[in-house]
């Protein structure tokens, strides 16, 4: 992957407090189509006021462009995706098929796991910085986020923390769920992915991809509702 992501334990820790324990093998998450149109998920979020203090790289060494945006109920960024492969090892990824692979997530499963980017749609936010602190706006591990790209929406949650001055990155599952090339190694999207992650909300426990998708669809749908209702 082009950014390698940084695991910040403390957080995950005082953030995620173990529940209840998860199946030996989740099976890997497929997209199914959202309840939500991108197209209306897009329309509430063409408008960005900025809650960042500046703006993003989308990868090292680029130029910074990318504002993290808000409003009452989301926070948001468009960016590249590039792609997590960090946490529980598995074919698809570990040490040799991902050559910056961490066995590791900032955030764990309830049985104390790391995650498994192979198998659960996840989004990386950038370690909080006097750019911006995600923790700031009700957003921590588990916290859902509608990613969309092109026509396709996939419910994923909060589940790993890059550097600073990064942003656009999601785990492998994610990528594939939107028929994105998931490949740590050149694959991943260079542009036109929408990243909304809904404040306040949290997936419990948060290796439960059904759980995200459900609660997405429900706050997906009164987010676009409400930007109706107030003419959005």
């Amino acid at each position: 992957m082009l950014v390698h992501s940084l695991t910040v334990a403390a957080a995950g820790a005082a953030l995620l407090a173990p529940t209840t324990p998860s199946a030996a093998h989740p099976r890997p998450a497929l997209w199914r189509e959202s309840t939500v149109r991108a197209a209306d998920l897009l329309a509430e979020v063409r408008d960005c006021v900025p809650v960042s203090r500046g703006r993003y790289r989308g990868d090292a060494g680029a130029s910074a462009k990318i504002p993290v945006c808000g409003t009452r109920d989301v926070v948001f960024w468009k960016a590249d995706m590039d792609i997590d492969c960090d946490g529980r090892p598995g074919p698809r990824c570990n040490s040799r098929t991902d050559p910056y692979f961490a066995a590791s997530t900032a955030y764990s499963q309830s049985d104390g796991r790391p995650l498994s980017a192979e198998r659960l749609p996840f989004v990386v936010v950038p370690a909080p910085s006097a750019l911006w602190d995600y923790r700031a706006h009700g957003i921590g591990g588990g916290s859902v986020v509608a990613v969309v790209y092109r026509d396709r929406v996939q419910y994923a949650v909060v589940g790993d923390v890059g550097p600073q001055g990064v942003i656009g990155e999601a785990s492998y599952a994610t990528a594939k769920a939107l028929g994105i090339r998931a490949d740590p190694h050149g694959g991943g999207a260079p542009s036109g992915v929408t990243y909304i992650v809904f404040k306040n909300t949290k997936v419990s426990p948060i290796e439960d991809a059904s759980a995200a998708v459900a609660e997405g669809e429900r706050v997906a749908k009164q987010f676009v509702a409400r930007g109706r209702v107030n003419g959005g």
